[in-house]
């Protein structure tokens, strides 16, 4: 079962990849009260997390889904509605553990482990659903697109601490003087361009040995290593954008990346669940120095050690 929930996961995210397509970017609509850019939500307005985010995004660009608001058909039924006749679920995950007894043969001492597990369930957009209350339809008013320096998220990222200078034509994380390299404001075609490149640049900051260790294998440009890092900066930054109401940005200087990606997931039906969960453990890590977080649950959380277990 749990090895069928690695493949079909893996699966729809190559095929998204194949159509050219990165489900992690834009699959949202300003058209939904519930928020303009948003995590996916559940029904009583909690932010799923990890890999799940990366799922129910790509369902929601592949079906068509405005709401970013999903529940389980028992939920639908609590919330006074059903349904619709047709409509076809699509997948989450679970990931917890439960503990083992275990007896040493030599000694005859007994310990208690921890066993990670994973199960899939079904969620229904709320677009699929009919009779629920009001607010789960409920269209946004017009908004602008920012277009100067935005306060709150200048804050986010002068609370991380991180030291980020500006110049040159390039964004990077250099790890050996531990700074992040970004071109200047004025530079980018919006705000949001230079936000979500920043997002990009301080998810890589977060793998220094004084954060997160964060270390992937890489050993060159191109290799599976270097590929992995840079797929958890792709996911990491969605994450923020989506905390902070930012739009992520196609970096079309990452595009030579697709493929390596291609052999990673294709390799490996975990690895977009090691990504995706680091990629989350970074965007907590970012969100803890600040009031920015967004408060979300720790229940769907796929841990690096489990997501490889």
């Amino acid at each position: 079962m749990k090895q069928d929930i690695y493949l079909k996961i893996t699966s729809h995210i190559i095929a998204d990849l194949e159509c050219g397509v990165r489900p992690w970017i834009k699959p949202w609509s300003g058209e939904h009260a519930a928020g303009r850019i948003t995590r996916p939500l559940r029904a009583n307005g909690q932010a799923y997390r990890g890999i799940n985010v990366i799922m129910l995004w790509s369902e929601a660009v592949t079906k068509g889904f405005l709401a970013p608001i999903w529940m389980t058909f028992k939920q639908a039924q609590e919330l006074g509605g059903h349904v619709k006749k047709g409509e076809r679920g699509s997948p989450v995950v679970y990931a917890s553990t439960f503990s083992k007894t275990e007896t040493d043969e030599a000694s005859g001492a007994e310990t208690e482990r921890d066993i990670p597990f994973m199960k899939g369930y079904t969620v229904f957009n709320a677009e699929q659903v009919e009779g629920l209350p009001e607010r789960f339809y409920q269209l946004a008013a017009p908004q602008l697109d920012p277009v100067e320096r935005n306060a709150e998220t200048e804050a986010f990222f002068a609370a991380t601490g991180a030291d980020i200078r500006h110049g040159g034509n390039s964004a990077q994380y250099c790890g050996g003087t531990d700074h992040i390299q970004m071109p200047p404001f004025e530079a980018f075609r919006d705000a949001e361009s230079y936000y979500a490149t920043l997002a990009h640049e301080a998810t890589h900051w977060t793998k220094h040995k004084d954060r997160l260790d964060r270390d992937l294998g890489r050993k060159r440009w191109g290799d599976a290593g270097y590929a992995a890092e840079e797929l958890v900066a792709e996911l990491g930054a969605a994450f923020l954008c989506a905390d902070l109401g930012i739009t992520p940005e196609v970096r079309e200087d990452h595009a030579a990346y697709i493929g390596h990606w291609f052999t990673v997931l294709t390799q490996d039906a975990r690895a977009i669940f090691t990504a995706a969960a680091h990629a989350q453990k970074a965007a907590d890590y970012l969100n803890a120095f600040s009031a920015a977080g967004d408060g979300e649950d720790t229940g769907t959380d796929v841990p690096p050690q489990q997501a490889a277990a």
